[in-house]
């Protein structure tokens, strides 16, 4: 296993312990370029994921795209060793603060 598919193991088990609806987008063809590695939804909010691993740098494809989301009202995130550990409450707190008032 490589390191950036470790990273994304430890963030898709740290999503399904949140109940999050996500899933990875698979590239190709007819896929749109520069998407999040997951995309996904907690508590009514979107969000995506870029993991990286290592000193891994987003491409300006990717910030543009991650901005996108963010500049929509989701969760942007890039995710490596580093701040794997913080994913659990960042992404709780920053749903907070987004999610629809009920």
């Amino acid at each position: 296993m490589t390191p950036e598919a470790k990273v994304k193991k430890r963030i898709k088990d740290i999503l399904q312990e949140l109940q999050c609806y996500s899933f990875s987008p698979i590239g190709g063809a007819y896929s749109s370029r520069g998407v999040p590695d997951i995309v996904g939804c907690l508590n009514g909010v979107f969000f995506g994921i870029e993991a990286k691993a290592g000193k891994g740098k987003t491409t300006a494809l990717q910030d543009r795209e991650l901005q996108r989301i963010r500049d929509a009202g989701g969760i942007a995130l890039v995710v490596n060793e580093e701040n794997l550990d913080s994913l659990k409450s960042e992404l709780l707190e920053e749903a907070r603060k987004r999610q629809w008032s009920r």
